[in-house]
């Protein structure tokens, strides 16, 4: 009979084969799985879930298609535990007419294709880097990039994927949302150049753990190819040590320079007040596109509006498609809600749809907020820009028109400036918070405080904060105060430095006056936008030519 150390040690030999082939696999998913969790509530997590993805590029002996299948598990896990309330879409694709069978289809290919959509971005990365590193090895005649330079060229390929990706039609997971609305100090490097600062802050941070993690502080490459003496394992256990300190020092500092820019006064004067007054109107979206629905909601958000101004609000505010019909033009005059804004003098902002063409009902219908000023009319309007593929238009409409339960809408365009009696503000409706240079081109215009308007009917509360961290993002990136008004929740209030002062609770009717400020100033992020991103991929450059 074997012996119990002879049994013991094949035991902990097989643990070691096993561990061998699926360990990777293993830290990959639990990375992803960390990073899907961080958002809103766990954002310490972020600074170490890229580490296995990192190692993949640190330590290069897997074959180029693993590695690509490893870091789509680590995308998939992120993205799809992050996104994983889009399978509540479900329910408006039926109130729309889809079958059951349809609608779970839709639902799930929807949240399917966006994991994979925004897995792409890690797999993009290591791809890029893996195709820089063998081209270096060529032209360096088989000597690989140095640890530094991997770090460095890491950080700058990162930001660029994303840059890329937040230029597309689907965007809302980049690393830096992660740490709103928790890490209010680190998002104050937002106003540096936007929240491409964040993401590379917490890319760089977790290269630098995966180098302290690896074993001697070399790849795993280096460290099966190498016979380390005495002394030279020495310096390499004091190099790792020093990756240590580079780490907590890095992320130290960072926080401190933070959490400077945090403590600064928002020096707001009482002349630049203004009462808003926010309008939760909780009409879920099964009953509001009903003719009793739309009857609901005229009377819910008109009644709101009502005690808001006699209680001295100045600007009042209704969530994203508030009156869920047509703007009637030629009925202006007798529209209630232009009455009672003429009646008490206290202008609306309206979510509702309006014809691209306001008076030509051929045109395209836009999803828009109207500005309904004393004097009788739209003083201003802003339409959506950034639609939700299936949700607001059909993708090759031309080819699957016969698919869609609704008529598509058209987009606006970026050059819009929503403007009220009190001064030009920078407007975004429902998933375009996700879209920070929406935001920063209309500051730079003259945006002097931030308005979103939102439904989020029928997400959850996961969905709803999310939506929450994005603004408070944008608040901060822009220096502006943000009044947020959704239709379910959740409504809120947010300072310039993303401090929130006040939130609604989910799927309750609310209304809700605010004290805000106006402000001019201009952050480095509004005034010159990304500018890390290109400078990183310069320093990259210039380190990959020494």
């Amino acid at each position: 009979m074997p012996s119990d150390s002879s049994l013991t040690d094949f035991n902990s030999r097989a643990l070691t084969v096993w561990w061998k082939s699926m360990g990777p696999a293993i830290s990959l998913l639990t990375g992803g799985l960390l990073m899907g969790i961080a958002p809103v509530n766990a954002w310490p997590l972020a600074w170490v879930a890229l580490v296995p993805l990192w190692r993949l590029v640190l330590g290069d002996e897997l074959a180029l298609r693993p590695a690509l299948a490893g870091a789509a598990l680590w995308g998939v896990a992120y993205h799809g535990v992050a996104l994983s309330w889009i399978v509540w879409w479900l329910n408006p694709l039926l109130v729309m007419g889809l079958p059951w069978i349809a609608g779970v289809f839709l639902a799930l290919f929807a949240w399917a294709f966006i994991t994979l959509w925004g897995a792409a971005i890690g797999v993009t990365w290591l791809w890029l880097m893996r195709m820089v590193m063998r081209w270096y090895g060529a032209r360096a005649r088989g000597n690989g990039l140095a640890l530094w330079q991997r770090l460095l060229l890491g950080t700058a390929l990162w930001c660029a994927v994303e840059w890329v990706w937040s230029r597309g039609p689907l965007y809302w997971t980049s690393l830096s949302y992660t740490q709103s609305p928790g890490d209010l100090w680190i998002l104050q490097m937002g106003q540096i150049s936007g929240p491409i600062t964040v993401t590379a802050a917490i890319v760089i941070v977790n290269g630098l753990l995966a180098v302290a993690m690896t074993p001697s502080g070399l790849s795993s490459s280096e460290l099966s190819s190498s016979e380390l003496s005495s002394s030279e394992l020495s310096f390499s256990r004091a190099s790792k040590r020093s990756y240590v300190i580079g780490v907590v020092g890095l992320f130290v500092c960072l926080h401190l320079a933070g959490g400077w820019l945090y403590s600064r006064p928002l020096a707001d004067t009482p002349e630049q007040s203004l009462r808003v007054g926010l309008i939760q109107g909780n009409i879920p979206t099964s009953q509001k596109l009903s003719p009793e629905g739309v009857r609901t909601s005229i009377q819910a958000y008109l009644t709101g509006y009502e005690q808001l101004a006699a209680e001295g609000a100045e600007l009042v505010i209704t969530p994203e498609g508030a009156i869920p019909q047509r703007w009637n033009a030629f009925t202006e005059d007798r529209n209630v809600f232009v009455r009672a804004v003429a009646n008490t003098g206290v202008p609306l902002i309206l979510g509702s749809f309006a014809h691209r063409e306001i008076a030509d009902t051929r045109s395209p219908l836009t999803q828009s907020l109207l500005t309904l000023t004393a004097a009788g009319q739209i003083e201003s309007r802003y339409n959506k820009v950034k639609l939700v593929p299936l949700g607001e238009y059909l993708p090759f409409a031309h080819l699957l028109d016969r698919l869609s339960p609704f008529e598509s809408l058209a987009p606006g365009t970026f050059d819009q400036q929503l403007n009220t009696p009190f001064g030009p503000v920078a407007a975004g409706i429902c998933y375009e918070s996700a879209f920070t240079e929406l935001f920063r081109q209309q500051v730079k215009r003259g945006g002097q405080l931030i308005l979103t308007a939102s439904n989020n009917d029928p997400y959850p509360p996961r969905q709803m904060m999310q939506h929450h961290a994005l603004d408070v993002m944008r608040a901060i990136e822009s220096d502006r105060w943000e009044a947020r008004v959704t239709n379910t929740g959740i409504s809120g209030i947010v300072d310039p430095r993303g401090r929130t002062q006040w939130l609604s609770n989910p799927d309750e009717q609310v209304t809700h006056q605010a004290k805000i400020y106006r402000r001019q100033t201009l952050t480095p992020y509004v005034r010159w936008g990304d500018w890390l991103t290109p400078t990183l991929l310069i320093l990259a450059a210039i380190g990959l030519g020494k």
